[in-house]
Formats: C-alpha cells, structure tokens, sequence
C-alpha cells in the first residue's frame, strides 16, 4: 500500500522510535486513549495491550478498510474513519461508552496540519479546552519541535512558543531521522510531549493577551512597541515597558511568557 502525498503520509517504521513514543505516552491501567492517523498500525498494535480502549481516527479509507481487516476484532479498539479537524469526537463517542473521554493522546500527524491539530487539542489562550487531556504525545516537524520548547531570545521562539506553552508543559522525547520513515521526508521530526496544565498566574484578559501575541509577532524584524503601536499609544506604552524592565528595542521573541501575561494585564487594566 503506497503512501498517499495528499494526506501528507509518512509511515513511521523505527521500531525504538515506536517503543519511545509508547514509553512517552506512560500508559497506565484504565487508559483511554486517541491515535490520530494511524496508518497502517504500526503504532496502533503497540497501544492496543496497554489501553483500555484505542479509538484510532484516520482519514484514508483505503487505510481504514487494512485497520478493520487487522484491528477490527479488538474489543478495545474503534476506528473513526474522518478528518480529525472536522469530526466531533464526543458526539461520535456517545454510542460508545467505553471509549468516552479518553485521556491521553498519541500522534503521528500530518505535518502541513500541525498548526491546527495542537490547537484543536489544546484549544486557545482565549478558549482553552474545558477537558484537557493528561499528556499528548505527538511526532512532527522537528522545526515546529523546536519552536513549541522554545525560550526567549532564540530564532525559534515565538507566536507559536507563547501560545502552547502558556497551555501545556512542553519537552522533547527524541529525534527522529527521515531514515526512520517510508517514505522518507526530507526534513528531521521529533517526538514531543505536551502536558496540559493550567498557569498559577494566567491572564487577567486571555483575549486581549492573545490579540497582543498575534500583533506582537506581526512583523518579527520589528520592535515589539512598533507592532503594538496598532493597539496602543507609545506614550502608554513605553511607561509599562520600563515597569516590566521590557527594552524598548525589544522584539517580541525577546519578550517572555511571564512578561507578556504581565504586559496584557497592565493594558487591561488601562482599558478598564
């Protein structure tokens, strides 16, 4: 079965990286969990032992029909054939009590999706998920890899930086060679894992913090007070910056999450 490029298909056939990313995932008795694109199961016959129960979601139908004809029969496993960005996961469960609420998810996404996978699982600064799940281990793009564990003044931290770690604990498990894929992708991955957890200090305002990163991060060559400028008076800025000991040369990846949690909050203050 050869993979598909629309789909962003890259079979993960490493066995250690496979064993690392079951030992990541820590799975415990009574786990429930959610496999996003399984593929052809490689992951997915790891799981199966230690879960509770497996629902797997995967978008290929020709992949579907391997996984009924080789997983069908577990007890423990569901298979959702859908895009994960548009399903409904609760809904579709509520005919199946068992695999409700799972707790842990384990990942080898499509790496042009990303983005909007981590959002769907974490949610937003502003709108966070009201069920966040344990810990959610995912294989991707070692360059977004690397921007997820990202610390201030590096090339790598930013928008993206600020809004997952703001959600979750972030760490990387291992690196993962094209060599270790087939076919082969012409970057490095990296297993990651997240552990939502929410801040002992969030955000008086998450949504005004999350419009401040967006705008902050508009123009990454310009000054963080320049993007701002938008929103805010420099006359009101500048004072806050000098509080919160913010350069007023600083540009936004200069900036950390602390600083910009206390930055949002200074402005809420004034808009109240």
């Amino acid at each position: 079965m050869r993979a598909r490029k629309q789909f962003g298909q890259h079979w993960l056939t490493d066995d250690s990286i496979l064993d690392q990313i079951v030992a990541a995932a820590d799975l415990q008795q009574g786990d429930r969990l959610l496999e996003i694109g399984p593929g052809k199961g490689a992951l997915t016959r790891r799981l199966l032992p230690n879960a509770e129960a497996l629902l797997s979601v995967e978008i290929d139908r020709d992949l579907c029909k391997y996984m009924v004809q080789n997983y069908g029969d577990r007890d423990n496993f569901l298979l959702l054939e859908a895009d994960y960005l548009k399903s409904n996961i609760d809904e579709f469960l509520n005919d199946f009590p068992k695999f409700q609420n799972p707790r842990k998810v384990v990942a080898n996404i499509p790496y042009n999706i990303t983005g909007p996978i981590i959002e769907k699982l974490l949610g937003r600064i502003a709108n966070p998920n009201p069920n966040p799940f344990e810990s959610i281990v995912l294989l991707i793009q070692k360059e977004v890899g690397d921007r997820l564990i990202a610390v201030p003044h590096t090339r790598a931290f930013g928008a993206l930086t600020l809004r997952v770690q703001y959600l979750a604990e972030c760490e990387t498990i291992c690196l993962v060679p094209p060599k270790s894929f087939r076919p082969k992708p012409k970057v490095d991955s990296v297993v990651v894992r997240l552990k939502p957890r929410p801040l002992g200090k969030p955000a008086q305002n998450p949504k005004l913090l999350e419009t401040l990163i967006k705008v902050g991060f508009m123009s990454k060559r310009k000054m963080l007070r320049n993007n701002l400028k938008g929103l805010y008076k420099t006359e009101i800025l500048d004072p806050i910056f000098a509080e919160l000991d913010i350069s007023q040369k600083a540009r936004g990846e200069e900036v950390d999450l602390m600083q910009w949690i206390a930055l949002s909050d200074r402005l809420n203050a004034l808009d109240d």
